[in-house]
């Protein structure tokens, strides 16, 4: 068994640390005595988390960023080096949706939501290498969803988003094979999260069958925060290459296995219902 990849004294840097899984993973790397680089657009969240991964007594910077524009993302490295001297753990949490029939939504819309769950993987993957494999032991964490290894009707440019972290995720994976640098995939199931509210939808849908199937997609994200930054937080320090998240995942992951062509015939109801 290869040895717990030990955080404690360590620095990470999480995305999308202004709420949901970004900030229960954020306070759950704090526990573990890991100093934080929090980035999020969301100043106020984001100054929550660090106010309250700060009170664990850990060293915390702030960084207020937005993800879609790569020139804040090329100064990061600069500011994270300066203030915590090295970085060990990189998370890419941070991720936005879009629902829809691809053919109502504005292609305005869908690049960017490619810019922030996509490209912004990749630009910050890019940017914090050097720190990354300068650091000795490394661990790059890129969260998927369960949405990129099922793809339901409704959900193009989110999955497509999603299996494109996941293939990204993967190769990166191949390439850093045997060295200190491990990287982790991560495909969340029905975590209670914001990503549903926040979603962008069809301009000219009708306003109340987008609330109703809102309220319908809620229904299904059961799982705290905490729980899944937990498993999350077991998988880094396993160095695990694939970690799901929850029960209703792991069935739907199976599933697909099994059915790999057809499956969306037998999880239709229950992802649309």
């Amino acid at each position: 068994m290869a040895a717990k990849f030990e955080l404690h004294g360590r620095v990470a840097l999480v995305t999308g640390a202004a709420g949901g899984i970004g900030a229960a993973l954020s306070l759950a790397l704090a526990d573990r005595g890991c100093g934080l680089a929090l980035v999020d657009r969301d100043p106020a969240g984001l100054a929550a988390t660090a106010r309250a991964a700060a009170a664990k007594g850990v060293a915390v910077s702030e960084h207020v960023v937005d993800l879609a524009d790569p020139q804040a993302i090329l100064a990061l490295p600069e500011a994270v080096n300066g203030r915590h001297g090295a970085l060990h753990v990189l998370v890419n949490n941070a991720g936005v949706a879009l629902g829809g029939r691809f053919a109502e939504v504005d292609l305005a819309d869908v690049a960017w939501l490619m810019d922030i769950n996509l490209h912004a993987v990749m630009r910050m993957t890019h940017a914090f290498l050097p720190m990354l494999n300068a650091a000795g032991p490394a661990q790059i964490v890129n969260l998927s969803s369960i949405y990129g290894i099922v793809a339901p009707a409704g959900q193009a440019a989110y999955s497509a988003s999603k299996f494109a972290v996941r293939g990204f995720t993967e190769a990166l994976r191949h390439e850093y094979a045997g060295t200190p640098l491990g990287v982790t995939l991560v495909h969340p199931g029905g975590v209670a999260t914001g990503i549903a509210r926040s979603a962008r939808t069809p301009r000219a849908g009708d306003a109340t069958l987008i609330a109703a199937g809102v309220a319908a997609l809620e229904r299904k994200l059961t799982m705290k925060p905490e729980e899944a930054a937990r498993i999350i937080l077991a998988g880094i320090e396993a160095r695990a290459p694939r970690v799901i998240v929850g029960a209703d995942a792991r069935r739907v992951a199976l599933i697909q296995r099994l059915m790999p062509v057809r499956y969306w015939s037998l999880l239709r109801r229950a992802i649309e219902g």
